[in-house]
């Protein structure tokens, strides 16, 4: 199982790890906390010394309390930021979280890689079609709504069933404009209970059947901090169990905060299937 960026086919048989760069003032977990080119690239740097195969940048919070930026904004905080990475780190694939057809096109032009959509193109008409022409790998996530109401969105009869005839639909979607490269995201944490996450996790292997990657961003959430009523800043131990139970159910992609430890944790499991 491959997918293509930018002319290399990086093989996912082995599971990578995605390293998460935020350049929003008010993410969740470290929201503000790089606020200049050095703190970015620093950042950066310790990541792929860690061992990320992907960087994933997000320039627009999706927590519910996020307030509203312009597509232009967007572009404006993410593009310098992209051109710097390449800049600095060639080699490393940029993937970049949005669900705008406009900053998608921006930023595969400043040299970025992948597109990581929390909305699989229902937020933006524009953008299957523009995936499409881009020719980049696509990661479509599972969400009802937006960001503002995805959490009074969480009523199902048969939560995996759902979502299974949600990404058929999505994936038949994205086929038609040509898209070849689609990573599929159960979307822990959007439109979904605390109990609904961990009944999801339970039964993750059930996405197989579409013969497609998946990939796993539980980093810190609320999944785990509620369930202690702890802080996210405390949450590193429930991350990496997630994550442990994530690969041996499939997952060929970790969205993380915490690089290393999830790099332990792959090479681990590893050990296992020796």
């Amino acid at each position: 199982m491959t997918i293509n960026c930018k002319g290399e086919l990086i093989d996912l048989s082995s599971p990578k790890i995605m390293g998460i760069l935020n350049i929003t003032p008010n993410s969740f977990f470290d929201g503000g906390k790089y606020k200049t080119d050095n703190a970015f690239l620093s950042h950066a740097e310790q990541m792929i010394k860690d061992g990320a195969d992907f960087i994933d940048v997000g320039a627009y919070s999706s927590k519910p309390s996020a307030e509203f930026v312009s597509e232009q904004e967007e572009i404006e905080r993410i593009v310098p930021i992209i051109e710097l990475l390449q800049r600095e780190f060639p080699k490393t694939h940029l993937s970049i979280d949005t669900f705008r057809a406009g900053v998608a096109r921006a930023t595969v032009e400043a040299g970025a890689s992948i597109i990581n959509d929390i909305a699989a193109g229902h937020l933006d008409s524009e953008m299957l079609p523009t995936v499409g022409e881009l020719q980049v790998p696509y990661i479509m996530m599972h969400m009802r709504g937006n960001p503002q109401t995805m959490q009074s969105m969480t009523q199902y009869t048969d939560l995996v069933k759902e979502m299974n005839i949600y990404f058929s639909e999505r994936v038949a979607k994205a086929r038609e404009y040509k898209i070849n490269d689609i990573v599929l995201d159960p979307g822990f944490g959007f439109a979904k209970t605390l109990e609904q996450n961990y009944e999801l996790m339970s039964k993750m292997e059930l996405f197989s059947s579409f013969e497609l990657p998946i990939l796993v961003g539980i980093s810190r959430k609320s999944m785990i901090y509620k369930l202690f009523d702890i802080t996210p800043q405390e949450a590193l131990n429930g991350t990496t169990v997630l994550n442990t139970i994530a690969l041996q159910k499939g997952a060929h992609i970790l969205r993380v905060h915490d690089v290393k430890e999830a790099v332990q944790t792959r090479e681990i499991i590893k050990q296992l299937s020796i």
